[in-house]
């Protein structure tokens, strides 16, 4: 296990929580270009009974081991708040970016949809100049948590 965070997923009494799971050997079968080795996450939800149920799981959620270039494991945690969850990335070498990856629940569907996809690139001797280019439903339309591929150019 990589990673877990614990939070209201969907907005109910009970406790839920994020898993992201990695192989123990990663670092050495990952190859960012021709085979990353993914990183499933597994969003579960908290039961009366105090056990978690799985209700999704993505492949496609967190960048892989060495998808951070130079800066090594990009994946920097995981943020839950009010039916929110955020997966954070951080990497590059000169030229640096941050990618922050937002969901948001929605109770009527009882499921996450991409809320927003966004970040900072700078370099590292001139933070003046920095981009923020972040991309919200108005840009990308409805897209299922299942359905996002962080591997996908934005």
């Amino acid at each position: 296990m990589l990673d877990i965070t614990k939070g209201d997923l969907n907005r109910d009494t009970y406790p839920d929580a994020i898993m992201i799971l990695c192989k123990k050997d990663e670092r050495e079968t990952s190859d960012v270009i021709n085979h990353p080795e993914k990183r499933p996450l597994l969003v579960l939800l908290g039961e009366a009974n105090k056990t978690y149920k799985l209700a999704a799981r993505s492949n496609n959620a967190v960048y892989c081991v060495d998808c951070g270039g130079q800066m090594g494991d990009p994946f920097t945690g995981v943020t839950i708040k009010n039916g929110y969850f955020s997966v954070e990335h951080y990497g590059g070498s000169g030229w640096r970016w941050t990618r922050i990856i937002t969901f948001k629940y929605a109770t009527a569907e009882k499921n996450w949809f991409l809320y927003k996809d966004g970040g900072e690139r700078f370099h590292a001797t001139s933070r003046e100049e920095v981009k923020t280019p972040v991309k919200t439903v108005k840009d990308f339309g409805k897209v299922p948590f299942i359905k996002f591929d962080i591997y996908k150019e934005k």
